[in-house]
């Protein structure tokens, strides 16, 4: 990873899950779900958030790469649910200008392939691994309750009680095992969208599932992914000749 390129906390959550979501080699994604990460970070700043059923723009106005978006939301007189802002956002252009964020950092490439006619599609395959690596590093250790630091249980538990952790006292109860660490709210937020849109078993195959659907029931972003793809299998289903 060169100096100029982002570590995995630093990825807006759109970048995040965009760069899961697309496939390495051919630079294709897998899940259209991009509008439901845009809801998922301007919730995560504190720029929107869900009241009843409705999507409302806060008080505050804090600084994001996802204004248009956020102005969107704030200038409706009558606020909409999240599927329908789903719906409202979901974009060629938008979902591109993501892509091209990630290209100027050289974590994935523009290619471009010309089809027949003035026809043209674009992909962007992966060019640098290490910022993917780093965020499935931080999803499975969240999902597995390991500590961020490897060594810190460890030190902890002799630290604890003055006693090395390989050579317990005999006569002392066994130490209580330590509750799964928590993970940050931006670990959580994307292993939810992972998970709603089915991606999280692919991308992490050892995945603790019960823990990961724990983490997501309650996150109102990732239902708006789940509404969105069932409309979408929906309306394969009912296309003629599939």
């Amino acid at each position: 990873m060169n100096a100029e390129t982002p570590q995995a906390a630093e990825l807006n959550l759109p970048q995040a899950f965009l760069l899961l979501a697309t496939n390495d080699k051919d630079g294709t994604p897998e899940v259209p779900v991009y509008a439901r990460a845009v809801l998922a970070e301007l919730d995560l700043i504190g720029a929107i958030g869900l009241q009843g059923k409705r999507v409302r723009a806060t008080g505050t106005a804090p600084q994001t790469d996802f204004q248009h978006e956020l102005e969107l939301i704030r200038g409706k007189s009558r606020p909409h649910t999240p599927k329908r802002w789903v719906s409202m956002l979901e974009g060629r252009a938008a979902v591109q200008r993501v892509y091209e964020g990630m290209a100027a950092l050289g974590i994935v490439e523009h290619v471009g392939e010309k089809h027949v006619g003035l026809f043209r599609s674009v992909r962007y395959p992966e060019k640098d691994h290490a910022p993917e690596a780093a965020l499935l590093k931080k999803i499975q250790a969240a999902l597995s309750g390991a500590p961020a630091d490897p060594g810190a249980s460890d030190a902890t538990a002799t630290d604890a009680g003055g006693l090395d952790a390989g050579t317990p006292d005999a006569g002392a109860p066994a130490p209580a095992k330590p509750d799964a660490a928590k993970p940050d709210a931006r670990t959580t937020a994307l292993i939810a969208l992972l998970q709603a849109a089915g991606l999280l078993g692919k991308l992490v195959p050892a995945a603790d599932k019960v823990r990961a659907s724990t983490l997501a029931k309650d996150y109102w972003p990732s239902h708006a992914v789940e509404d969105e793809l069932r409309m979408i299998r929906l309306a394969e289903e009912e296309e003629p000749g599939i």
